[in-house]
């Protein structure tokens, strides 16, 4: 990559009207961010990894739908499924999330992927 792309302001699109779980999420931002690799992101650490290669404007359409796709029902079913799987997952981790979760004081998973790309500063979300 030359080094004139590497300071290039991009703008990015998530359209939250193409899909309504993690998976569909994933498989949306492989899409959109990246179209030339031959790998997709299949995780949140795996997201979190791609987004310090982007700079610029991310704008999440249907913002809203995704709010409730990737809401409280959809977090509990991840959480309990990686308690049921365990290793290589944490399992006590993943119980203390899914029971912060129930008592009102977890984080939906829309609430972890706001925050992870959040926490690059070189990022600007737009919430559409």
């Amino acid at each position: 990559m030359n080094t004139s792309n590497k300071n290039k302001r991009e703008s990015a699109v998530i359209n939250g009207s193409r899909f309504s779980d993690l998976a569909g999420f994933y498989e949306e931002v492989s899409q959109v961010l990246m179209k030339d690799e031959d790998w997709k992101v299949g995780t949140l650490d795996g997201f979190d990894d791609i987004l310090y290669e982007f700079k610029g404007e991310m704008i999440w359409k249907d913002s809203q739908k995704s709010r409730q796709d990737l809401g409280l029902e959809v977090t509990k079913k991840f959480y309990e499924d990686k308690i049921r799987q365990g290793k290589p997952f944490n399992i006590n981790l993943a119980q203390q999330k899914l029971d912060d979760l129930i008592s009102g004081n977890g984080q939906t998973l829309y609430n972890i992927l706001i925050e992870i790309i959040e926490s690059h500063k070189n990022i600007t979300l737009v919430l559409d």
